[in-house]
């Protein structure tokens, strides 16, 4: 290791020959994720070489996940096409490499180290020493560990104690600390979300605790305790806040506070979502419905999609399907065969991040603004899907893999689910006349879905596919709500009472998209349109004499920067390859966004904490070009719009979109990024208690002269021979009615 702590290089050449056999076993893609086999190989290769070149003596793995190859060699190893029309490059030599994160157990500090695989071992070629205030993500195990920290520190048990509460009694969500400049950054440190549970399966969110522990996660120390203030009522009717400020304290100032303060015990009653502990414990008992009858999805004749490994192929679309470690699901390589030509679309898309910004000021709920994909990771939260409850019909799955702390594989057998499903009529037109005729075609998408549930929210993703060339990003949201006892149920101004003494606060979900795109190629541009009444043109004017005109107006964005939804305008934004037009429209092949569903302005301060670390609020679309390669390192330096490490950050990393855009590059015909920021403003309804039904949003991707005419005219009608009157009428449905209607 070099004396100032940063680089060192080299190669570790003895590494067990059984376990890099399995190196190239099952792999049939470039991006095809690590495998259980290829971590513990990997994380082995990082231990023989700490041994002979370092001073560490103990190490925590964190993360493990693919180096993604260049772009270029893998485009040229798949045969498509960098350019519209164009001859794929020559194939060259692809080195498989991985990226691991690891912290020294002793001093507590971060390491990253990249590898490369040969045919019998991993290497490591270069192992990076962080800078002291960069920390790695947040592990499963560690959260489970300060859980029991909390549990075992004696002015934990002693507060309480005071409520009623024993320490088996206590379960804790553990976040990162976020920012707080009480406690130095080098510590490694979680805050703990503190709730009772009276049995094994009760629901905690509904026994909400009046304290957040502090604790060091490296060193399992409790450091401190934090005392919320309450809203209380005044003599005179007002509500108010106990404290005078909502800035945090002291350290010493709060534990004086905290020694008078007002205890409340948290609430009692049950509130289960689970059937059986319904029925034991809720008034009135549990009684399901009796009025739903089965509803099947069946295709007697099989799937309509192949998959070989990680290759999907569906209705003219083919693509890679991954498991990302912090992303999720991670979509690569996307084309569409349009009639016996090969179209790129997109390079890589993915849930690059997302944050859930808290609006309550007082001290310490502000830190509460969690980074689920670049604090925890996302694919390491994800479920093991259930056979015909979270997806329905004939499903394929695919596992997931990351690493633990011992340097071994966790296995989610059914992380990601792939199925199809019926989505509605996919085009339909009748003709009114007498004798006319009615041709309908019923839409169907496939669907790539992963469940992720983090402490209290579950996320479920949904990436669909259309017959008509189009591409949607679904996100839905349920779950239980993040609650915090209310002092004799008084309300507060930025959460509501859901139930008796249980404060849900007000907060947002916000999503940030990754989009890699390749629109007939690597060579793109991003047009920015809004749509507007003739300017300068008045009523009864020779220009516009009725007042009813309005033009879609482009703009070019020639430089790498952040825009803004325009509502007035209904802004709109598209994807485009210059180099070929479309032979009508005479336009630019392209694809455009669609975010007005989920657009929605940033209502925090731009100077505010959660801001100023999670810089991609400040506008709904960016811009940046791709740049591969630099710092030794293979893949994207441009992944991840917050940073790449996001714990306890406390200003806008150099790494992050924010940054990255003030180069102001060229983005015309070129390899660019565009990132995508939408969201929602959840203010809590007692309806969304004790578990809240599916919230949902989305962004699509529509094709905009990129095909010659609609590409799903070659759909077939079909007639469902399984479709019936619904209470047996002796009126069937017929294809000759009024409307000489045809299915097929």
């Amino acid at each position: 290791m070099a004396p100032d702590g940063t680089v060192v290089t080299g190669t570790l050449t003895a590494i067990q020959t059984s376990l890099g056999k399995h190196l190239s076993k099952d792999l049939n893609h470039p991006l095809d994720p690590l495998t259980p086999n290829e971590i513990p190989a990997i994380t082995l290769a990082v231990r023989h070489y700490i041994a002979a070149k370092t001073e560490i003596k103990a190490t925590k793995f964190i993360t493990c996940s693919l180096l993604p190859a260049p772009k270029r060699a893998v485009l040229a190893h798949l045969g498509i096409s960098l350019t519209p029309g164009g001859k794929p490059e020559e194939p060259v030599p692809i080195v498989r490499k991985a990226e691991v994160d690891f912290i020294d157990v002793v001093d507590g500090r971060d390491y990253n180290a990249i590898l490369s695989s040969s045919d019998q071992a991993w290497n490591v070629d270069i192992l990076t020493l962080l800078p002291e205030e960069a920390h790695s993500q947040t592990t499963v195990e560690e959260l489970a560990a300060c859980e029991v920290v909390v549990r075992n520190d004696p002015k934990v048990q002693a507060l309480a104690k005071q409520v009623g509460i024993l320490p088996e009694q206590m379960f804790c969500d553990m976040w990162s600390l976020g920012y707080d400049e009480r406690f130095p950054q080098s510590r490694r440190v979680q805050q703990a979300l503190v709730f009772a549970r009276f049995s094994q399966h009760d629901n905690l969110y509904a026994h909400p605790m009046d304290f957040i522990p502090i604790v060091d996660v490296d060193k399992r120390e409790c450091l401190h305790i934090d005392f919320p203030p309450h809203y209380v009522r005044t003599p005179e009717g007002a509500i108010k806040l106990s404290a005078d400020s909502t800035a945090p304290p002291s350290m010493d100032a709060d534990a004086l506070a905290a020694s008078g303060r007002e205890r409340i015990p948290p609430p009692r009653r049950a509130w289960n979502f689970l059937p059986d502990l319904m029925a034991d414990t809720e008034e009135g008992g549990y009684t399901p419905r009796t009025d739903v009858k089965p509803l099947h999805v069946v295709q007697p004749e099989g799937v309509s999609f192949k998959i070989d490994g990680h290759v999907l192929e569906w209705q003219n679309w083919k693509m890679h399907v991954a498991f990302s470690p912090r992303e999720g699901i991670a979509l690569s390589t996307i084309t569409y065969n349009d009639h016996g030509v090969v179209r790129p679309i997109m390079y890589r898309h993915s849930l690059s991040e997302m944050v859930v910004p808290y609006g309550a000021p007082e001290h310490p709920h502000p830190r509460k603004f969690a980074f689920d994909s670049g604090e925890y990771g996302m694919g390491t939260m994800a479920n093991e899907l259930s056979l015909g409850c979270d997806c329905l019909g004939q499903i394929h799955y695919l596992p997931g893999s990351h690493v633990t702390h011992d340097g071994s594989a966790f296995v989610i057998k059914n992380a990601i689910c792939i199925h199809e499903e019926d989505a509605g009529v996919l085009w339909k037109h009748s003709d009114f006349r007498p004798g006319g005729r009615s041709h309908t075609v019923r839409r169907r998408r496939l669907v790539i879905s992963m469940v992720c549930t983090l402490a209290n929210y579950d996320y479920i993703w949904n990436y669909h596919f259309y017959q008509d060339g189009s591409i949607e990003f679904e996100i839905r949201l349920t779950g239980a709500l993040q609650t915090y006892v209310a002092s004799n149920s008084e309300p507060s101004p930025h959460g509501m009472l859901v139930a008796p003494n249980i404060n849900a606060h007000y907060h947002r979900h916000m999503f940030s998209i990754r989009v890699d795109p390749m629109i007939d190629g690597l060579n793109n541009t991003l047009i920015e349109s809004d749509i507007m009444p003739l300017p300068d043109k008045a009523t009864k004017s020779a220009a516009n004499f009725a007042g009813n005109g309005f033009v879609s107006v482009d703009k070019v964005i020639e430089k790498e920067a952040g825009r803004v939804y325009d509502y007035a305008k209904e802004r709109r934004w598209r994807i485009v390859n210059s180099a070929k037009k479309h032979y009508s429209s005479g336009r630019d092949v392209g694809y455009t966004l669609g975010v007005k569903g989920g657009a929605t302005p940033m209502m925090v301060r731009d100077d505010s904490w959660a801001a100023v670390r999670a810089g991609f609020l400040t506008n709904t679309v960016w811009v940046c070009r791709d740049v591969e390669g630099e710092g030794g390192k293979w893949g994207s330096e441009r992944m991840w719009p917050s940073g790449k490490y996001v714990p306890q950050t406390r200003e806008q990393q150099k790494d992050s979109i924010g940054e990255w855009v003030k180069g102001e590059l060229p983005v015309v015909d070129e390899d660019i990024l565009v990132y995508l920021t939408v969201g929602t403003t959840h203010i809590p309804r007692p309806e969304d208690w004790p578990v809240m039904p599916v919230e949902q949003l989305s962004v699509s991707f529509k094709p905009t002269s990129f095909f010659k005419s609609n590409p799903s005219m070659d759909v077939p009608g079909t007639r469902d021979p399984l479709s019936a009157p619904a209470f047996g009428s002796s009126t069937p449905s017929n294809s000759n009615g009024t409307w000489g209607c045809s299915c097929q």
